[in-house]
């Protein structure tokens, strides 16, 4: 899903301000910082990071994933496991750059996002299949750039670095290869298989289509799949017109959507994996996004194991279901006359 960046002049005029530094934090050769960040800014540019990334910031997230200290020789580079926060806590406790708390998504998202894409960081290598919007999502320098950084201050790192951006490519191909081969393939139509990001709900996406669908939905057709990198992954969007529903680009749709035409349902599947599940609120958005529909709605929250479920558990509406992916062949129903079937007010 795309994001809706803010111009550069906002961010640093109103996001990422650097904040002074508190009197009892010191940094012991503020001569040498300064020197180690210019090195690392001289490192983006020759990269050939966009404009926007060649800033102070950026510098300091590439010393941060680096481990260097002001003091720090290159050679002594490392590779340390690093999420957002404990980032901006080294610029600040090693160079004395102090950055307001609500800078840690200017960081992720003016910073890192650009590192992800460029190759020059790999995210989750400890855990691949971690949720990307997870609070434990960690960040390593590449490796093959990794080695390349730590013959910086010589005559052939600078050259390497600065005459032969072909490596560069090399490691944003190998990235970009490595992250397909992570995508995680889906059959939404006989014949026709599509492949979803790694990481987010879409693990628990596939496990929709493959289990929940099976058993549930048998002979049903996928009308919607959303995924983490882009909203609209896959959008049957003649069926759902036939069933008299018409969705706009900003329709916040479910994660899945899936007609069962033995029974005339639309089963709507909400993945919760970091946001909620299929709550009165919510229940009320989804009822009038699909006012028109022909077919009967069914309101479905899809969990990964019963603890996700249990946080969410006194938040989930009446008259709707509840599947744990880990128990595949249950269904959990939130009281209500019928037992997984549209109820008439559902279409009003």
């Amino acid at each position: 899903m795309g994001d809706e960046f803010p111009s550069q002049e906002d961010v640093d005029r109103d996001i990422e301000e650097v904040l002074n530094l508190p009197d009892e934090v010191t940094v012991s050769n503020p001569v040498q910082a300064k020197k180690k960040i210019d090195e690392s800014f001289e490192i983006l540019k020759a990269l050939g990071l966009p404009r926007d990334q060649q800033n102070e910031r950026s510098a300091l997230t590439l010393l941060s994933l680096l481990g260097l200290k002001p003091e720090t020789p290159w050679s002594d580079s490392t590779a340390p496991l690093m999420g957002i926060t404990p980032m901006m806590e080294f610029f600040g406790k090693h160079y004395g750059k102090v950055y307001a708390p609500n800078s840690r998504e200017t960081v992720r998202r003016q910073t890192i996002h650009q590192f992800l894409d460029a190759g020059i960081v790999v995210i989750n290598p400890d855990e691949p299949r971690r949720p990307t919007n997870s609070g434990k999502t960690v960040y390593q320098i590449e490796g093959g750039l990794l080695d390349l950084l730590k013959t910086w201050g010589t005559t052939e790192g600078e050259k390497g670095i600065k005459t032969d951006l072909s490596s560069v490519e090399t490691l944003k191909k190998r990235y970009a290869q490595e992250r397909e081969m992570k995508r995680i393939p889906i059959e939404v139509a006989p014949g026709k298989v599509m492949s979803l990001s790694p990481g987010g709900q879409n693990i628990l996406v596939e496990k929709i289509i493959d289990d929940f669908c099976s058993v549930f939905t048998p002979g049903g057709k996928i009308v919607f799949v959303g995924d983490t990198d882009e909203k609209f992954a896959y959008f049957d969007e003649g069926l759902l017109k036939h069933l008299g529903v018409e969705i706009e680009s900003h329709g916040k749709m479910t994660d899945v959507v899936i007609y069962h035409e033995k029974k005339n349902w639309l089963v709507l599947v909400e993945a919760v994996t970091s946001h909620g599940p299929v709550n009165p609120k919510r229940m009320s958005e989804l009822k009038k996004l699909f006012k028109d529909s022909k077919a009967g709605l069914v309101f479905v929250t899809a969990f990964l194991d019963r603890q996700s479920m249990l946080k969410y558990l006194d938040e989930i509406s009446w008259e709707t279901e509840v599947w744990v992916a880990e128990s595949p062949t249950h269904l959990i129903h939130f009281n209500g006359e019928r037992f997984l079937g549209p109820y008439p007010e559902a279409k009003e």
